[in-house]
């Protein structure tokens, strides 16, 4: 914990003190990550049964985090045999609803070169303030069955592609409004699918989440937010905050008004749960 403070105030020394007029423009081209990068969405759906089993001892080794995550919670196959794991997985990809959903993913995301490069582009500007600081071993896209967005484990990130697909996506339209929120489907788009990648690593393995009052809650998501832009320095500030253009022009013109309605209600100081999840969570 001392080192990732000590690493944090070099971060914001060297960003108050920096000459460009840009100081998150760094050159970060010096800097070798080795990161890799596994469809595992694509290995489990378009595989051969034996493909399929060979694939599945060396995953779960190589990724065993999210590997579980994706078998035993996304797809509830829990713990399996061999035989019984193929079956699953062909009992799986060829439900009709699946079906679809996988269509869309593979048209959607055919090519993920792009975004591998903006990952790991800022990975290097994060090693480049942190360079001591825990970076992924392996960054995994999957389809979550819109269980999550970015889940960051100790070693891996995986990337639920479906969550991206964005709110106008006939699979989306038809998700159980009762469980999937509309205010959840708009904010699955892909333009911020490389920033959650960033944030939720940030989140998990940079900034120490502790139980304080609103204003320091508030504080600790502000860290996590500059990191996060600090990774990703050619990025919308809207994008990093999750906003549309729509909500970032509001909250840019309320935004005095906001801190006078939290200082004449006496909220900062709080430390309720309820209220800091209504301020603080999406």
């Amino acid at each position: 914990m001392i080192q990732k403070r000590n690493s944090l105030f070099v971060f914001l020394l060297a960003f108050f003190t920096a000459c460009s007029s840009d100081k998150l423009n760094i050159d970060t081209s010096k800097i070798k990550l080795d990161i890799d990068y596994i469809n595992l969405d694509s290995i489990l759906v378009q595989s051969s049964d034996s493909e399929l089993l060979n694939y599945h001892y060396n995953l779960q080794n190589k990724i065993d985090e999210i590997y579980d995550y994706q078998i035993g919670y996304c797809l509830q196959i829990g713990e399996v045999q061999d035989s019984v794991f193929i079956r699953s997985i062909n009992l799986f990809k060829s439900d009709s609803g699946i079906v679809q959903l996988e269509e869309d993913i593979r048209s959607k995301f055919q090519d993920l070169t792009v975004y591998k490069e903006q990952i790991t582009s800022g990975f290097k500007h994060l090693n480049y303030y942190f360079a001591d600081g825990k970076l992924p071993r392996n960054i995994v896209f999957m389809n979550s069955l819109f269980q999550s967005n970015a889940l960051s484990t100790h070693n891996e990130i995986g990337v639920g592609l479906e969550r991206y697909l964005g709110y106008t996506n006939r699979i989306v339209q038809k998700l159980p409004p009762e469980t999937f929120y509309d205010w959840m489907k708009k904010g699955w788009e892909e333009e911020y699918l490389v920033r959650d990648v960033l944030c939720s690593w940030i989140m998990t393995h940079f900034i120490e989440e502790q139980d304080n009052s609103l204003v320091e809650s508030m504080i600790q998501c502000g860290k996590i937010l500059y990191l996060t832009e600090a990774a990703l320095p050619d990025s919308d500030k809207r994008i990093i905050l999750r906003y549309t253009a729509q909500q970032y022009e509001w909250a840019d013109k309320n935004e005095l008004l906001f801190w006078k309605y939290l200082v004449k209600e006496k909220i900062l100081f709080k430390n309720s749960g309820l209220e800091k999840a209504n301020f603080l969570n999406e």
